[in-house]
């Protein structure tokens, strides 16, 4: 497991390129009949990516449980939430299964066993990016289609920004501890998200971008609002985003990114906006 430890503001400022890319950039998720995992110290979120190929995997396979977590079982006392962003596939938990086409999200409750993953088609395999946050009790999983999730249209064609916030994993969907996840697609013509930027001093959060076209990139600004800085990510690719930070991005041509938040509450507005003109 990769593990990724809390930086101070300060010291970021002095971050050259491949150090911002070292500690926040997530590349590789996506290995064939892996699970590739990445823990981070903001909020002791763990992001994590599967891809089933020759067969079905374990949530477990490619982890020390108890070196990494002190429990006997990842979800002892963990939630998960995962979205599949690949071909049809199927998900096992805790003895039901969940079939999963492109976009939907499952949520996964804290105390759930024998967590299995399999692809219907390994010449199109399904991707499974997860984010999972610590649990204190248990709720129900469920499993949560697009045309479920609660949308929200934000943003204008002028505006270069008009999208669809779609939130999966969600209080005005279904009851979590602490992990909120939902999608964000972007249409034709528009490329800024989460605009005007903002931080969230109560909880952290991670994006993975994805629908990137091909030779196309989204430039993720980070860091506090007076002196940001940007990371050039790649299609599947994710970023971890402390709370000082704000977390926003333009891109080459339109996408779509999955946001997953943990911290002290699910208040979705609540956020402390930075003025775009006083952005440095």
């Amino acid at each position: 497991m990769d593990i990724r430890y809390s930086v101070h503001p300060e010291d970021f400022k002095r971050y050259t390129t491949q150090q911002m890319r070292r500690e926040f950039l997530i590349e590789n998720l996506y290995q064939p009949d892996h699970v590739v995992s990445v823990y981070s110290h903001v909020d002791r979120m763990v992001v994590l990516g599967c891809m089933p190929v020759s067969g079905a995997v374990a949530l477990e396979q490619d982890m020390d449980v108890w070196k990494s977590f002190g429990t006997t079982y990842f979800l002892q006392r963990r939630e998960l939430g995962l979205f599949n962003i690949g071909g049809p596939g199927r998900v096992m938990a805790g003895g039901v299964e969940y079939a999963m086409g492109y976009k939907d999200c499952l949520y996964i409750t804290q105390g759930t066993q024998d967590v299995l993953f399999c692809s219907d088609d390994k010449q199109n395999p399904a991707k499974f990016y997860m984010v999972s946050a610590p649990a204190h009790r248990a709720y129900e999983s469920r499993l949560i289609t697009l045309e479920q999730a609660a949308k929200k249209p934000m943003g204008s064609t002028e505006g270069s920004n008009k999208r669809v916030i779609n939130q999966f994993i969600h209080p005005d969907v279904l009851p979590t501890c602490q992990l909120s996840m939902g999608m964000t697609a972007l249409e034709p013509g528009s490329v800024w998200n989460t605009m005007p930027a903002h931080t969230h001093e109560r909880r952290m959060e991670v994006y993975t971008y994805f629908e990137i076209p091909q030779d196309n990139v989204v430039f993720h600004l980070m860091g506090q609002g007076e002196e940001t800085r940007h990371i050039v990510m790649q299609n599947e690719q994710a970023v971890i985003s402390p709370s000082w930070s704000i977390h926003a991005g333009a891109g080459t041509s339109n996408y779509t990114f999955i946001w997953a938040m943990g911290g002290e509450n699910q208040a979705f507005d609540d956020m402390d906006v930075i003025p775009t003109a006083q952005l440095r």
